[in-house]
């Protein structure tokens, strides 16, 4: 059963631009302008008629335009919720203008020693996360540690768990790898290793969608029977301005905002290509948290069931449920 009919989520791209050469994404090895100040003073305005209530300004590495502080403030200003996920290589730089602007505000840290993590980021940011850290909390910030788990670093999330994130008092958010396109992350997280992050979840200050853990035992998402609701739950942005379906990594399709989101998201030929959401050949065994989260949000079904507590837990550690119902 439908819970909610309107998107409640966008990832805007601000660049695919990223510092970072991480080996389990593509985005940054693709060419990319800047999103501009007046077509973001629009769009939010046409996601806040269109019911959106989360705006995750993302890349790339979203803190490489130099008007992020003007985009957060601008949709605070709005009533969004907030979110940023950064590599930590710019926040001491940028952390004093972005102060009280991200409600979710995720340092990537996948390792509990700079070799490690610096390795498979392809660049040395373990001490940039680390000195995000000491700064966020000097400002009156709760950053979370966003930690990809990998059967390669599985046997880490305790170690960072246990030396980074419960003496700083931070959320550890458990993100598990996803394949998609023909990037290659090592194969999907083994059954012993679901297992495993099912039980640490958990655990005090540890957020993981328990639903993740379902849907990838269940073989991800199937076009006979899809969970997947990406295009109607999510918008997806482009930096070029551009409405992306039915999401940004099967990316079927883009359409040019040109200062009318509302009326272009509504329009006939773009929700026959919404209607498609998980039913599409490539959808079939797609787990892709990005899209997977708010798709657990709007429909009553087993996901939903198994989302909702850890769902739940987060919202009240973050203090963001108080804005949902806003």
């Amino acid at each position: 059963m439908r819970l909610i009919r309107k998107p409640v989520l966008c990832n805007y791209y601000v660049t695919y631009r990223c510092n970072a050469s991480c080996y389990f994404c593509d985005i940054w090895e693709k060419p990319s302008p800047y999103i501009e100040v007046e077509d973001v003073k629009q769009n939010l305005k046409d996601l806040k008629k269109l019911g959106v209530k989360v705006i995750d300004f993302t890349g790339g590495e979203p803190l490489l335009h130099n008007e992020i502080h003007t985009f957060l403030k601008m949709a605070k200003d709005m009533g969004f919720i907030t979110t940023i996920t950064t590599n930590g290589l710019l926040y001491p730089k940028k952390a004093e203008k972005l102060k009280g602007l991200v409600d979710m505000l995720h340092f990537s840290l996948d390792f509990a020693d700079a070799p490690q993590h610096d390795e498979v980021r392809g660049v040395g940011c373990f001490d940039f996360v680390i000195k995000s850290i000491e700064v966020a909390k000097s400002l009156g910030e709760k950053p979370d540690i966003l930690f990809t788990a990998m059967n390669s670093n599985i046997a880490e999330l305790e170690k960072v768990y246990n030396s980074i994130c419960l003496p700083n008092n931070l959320v550890l958010i458990v993100n598990p790898i996803f394949d998609y396109n023909t990037v290659e992350t090592g194969g999907g997280l083994h059954k012993n290793n679901l297992d495993y992050l099912s039980q640490i979840g958990k655990k005090k200050n540890i957020y993981l969608n328990d639903a993740f853990i379902e849907l990838r035992k269940n073989g991800g998402n199937h076009v006979a029977n899809p969970v997947c609701k990406a295009a109607s739950s999510s918008l997806v942005i482009s930096p070029k301005n551009e409405l992306v379906l039915p999401c940004y990594h099967l990316g079927k399709k883009e359409f040019s905002i040109n200062g009318d989101l509302f009326n272009l998201y509504k329009s006939d030929e773009v929700q026959k290509l919404a209607a498609l959401e998980g039913k599409l050949p490539e959808c079939e065994g797609c787990a892709i948290n990005c899209y997977m989260q708010p798709s657990f949000a709007v429909e009553i079904n087993q996901y939903f069931w198994k989302a909702l507590p850890s769902t739940i837990k987060y919202n009240r550690l973050k203090g963001t449920w108080k804005n949902i119902f806003q």
